[in-house]
């Protein structure tokens, strides 16, 4: 009879001020969990609550709902992402430290606004959103001038449109303009796939190219350099014309087309029997339900017969969540000493997150029954335990110092 191996011994858990040590010593180490964890939390809250907060008395539902999201979820993922993703293209220093505690005390304020809609809180936590927003443009604007060749005119470009557009959604809150409020939310989640869209074309080449050749000694994945852009570019389009107020009909075909652009993005991801590893998958995913749900966005536009709400959030939960969940994945793991292939429990998290957007949408466009209890907490149930899933596989991994690949510390 074969001996079993002796178990794996656990490590201790670190001291408070050695984990703070290594939290803020990367940006991704800080703000990915806080943004699992928000994503995970507060819809879950919300919806129990049944979509009210303690002191709102003001803005529907919804709108607060959708701030939070954007500017919660999305926002400590973009915070962990630009503040890593940006020193590695660049080549410049990355902010550590101090500078990290304090983009996370910025947006904290802004979540305690958010978790209960305090009238003073309200004030306070829509100006720490703008100073955060502003200071990423800024940050990389700074980087920039330090790098002129760094490919950085996109990035600076799309976090320029999403401060704007993010401080006029504040200031709408802030002076209780629901209408201008909903607009400048629609436009702060069109910046974000845009962003999305940028992100996917410059992390898709190496992951694919890391999955095809993991010893890395040559490049045969080499994607049409036409449509490194054609995505966002369009989403761009969908933008100006939704700000130069065109018709719906207008805007429902600009956002098909841009979604055609991601389903395209889709397609070319098809690199034989390798699609079906992980990281190629869930790039491929990510590309296909955001440009699924525009082209249902544009549809409804169009007069489909389904409520605009639900397509969106086929953009909103897929498209989006999506795009969280494998920048997780992949730069946590690749930022960690660590390579592919995915942790064997991160496929859990991939499907929970595509059974909540099923049970969120499917339902309001008459394609299945509402699932049994309150509206939408099993979607919210479902999408929690998707980041639940991924922040207990990384946590490991992002709350101790670096490891080399090969010291045995594989996922």
């Amino acid at each position: 009879m074969t001996a079993m191996p002796p178990p794996r011994p656990v490590a201790p858990l670190l001291p408070v001020a050695s984990l703070l040590t290594v939290l803020g010593d990367e940006g991704l180490r800080l703000f990915f969990p806080l943004a699992a964890l928000h994503a995970a939390l507060w819809p879950f809250l919300w919806t129990i609550a049944a979509f009210s907060l303690p002191f709102e008395e003001t803005l529907p539902p919804a709108l607060r709902h959708a701030n939070e999201m954007l500017l919660g979820s999305f926002g400590a993922a973009l915070i962990g992402f630009i503040t890593t993703a940006v020193p590695e293209w660049s080549n410049t220093a990355r902010l550590r430290g101090r500078p990290l505690f304090i983009l996370a005390m910025l947006w904290g304020l802004g979540r305690l606004a958010g978790v209960t809609a305090a009238p003073g809180l309200v004030m306070v936590g829509a100006i720490a959103d703008a100073v955060w927003l502003l200071f990423l443009a800024g940050y990389v604007t700074q980087v920039l001038i330090a790098r002129p060749r760094a490919r950085l005119w996109g990035v600076v470009l799309w976090l320029g449109a999403l401060a704007v557009t993010g401080v006029a959604a504040q200031g709408a809150l802030i002076v209780g303009e629901v209408e201008l409020a909903e607009k400048a939310l629609h436009l702060v989640t069109l910046v974000f796939v845009g962003l999305v869209g940028l992100v996917l074309a410059r992390i898709t080449v190496p992951v694919t190219n890391k999955v095809l050749d993991p010893n890395e000694t040559s490049a045969p994945y080499r994607p049409h350099p036409g449509r490194f852009n054609l995505a966002p570019g369009l989403v761009a389009v969908v933008i100006a014309a939704t700000v130069a107020g065109l018709s719906p009909a207008v805007t429902g075909y600009l956002l098909i087309a841009a979604g055609a652009a991601f389903l395209d993005r889709c397609a070319e991801a098809f690199v034989g029997r390798e699609f079906f590893h992980g990281p190629i998958l869930a790039t491929a995913l990510t590309s296909g339900l955001t440009g699924g749900g525009l082209v249902l966005v544009g549809l409804a536009r169009l007069g489909a017969p389904y409520p605009e709400t639900a397509a969106l959030h086929v953009v909103f939960m897929g498209g989006l969540g999506l795009s969280l969940l494998t920048v997780f994945a992949v730069a946590g793991l690749f930022h960690t000493g660590r390579t592919f292939p995915f942790p064997r429990t991160l496929p859990v998290a991939f499907v929970l997150i595509l059974a909540a957007m099923t049970v969120r949408v499917l339902p309001d466009m008459g394609w299945m029954p509402a699932p049994p209890g309150p509206s939408h907490v099993v979607a919210a149930a479902l999408w929690a335990a998707g980041f639940l899933v991924w922040l207990k596989t990384y946590w490991p991994f992002l709350s101790r110092p670096r490891r080399n690949v090969d010291d045995g510390d594989r996922p």
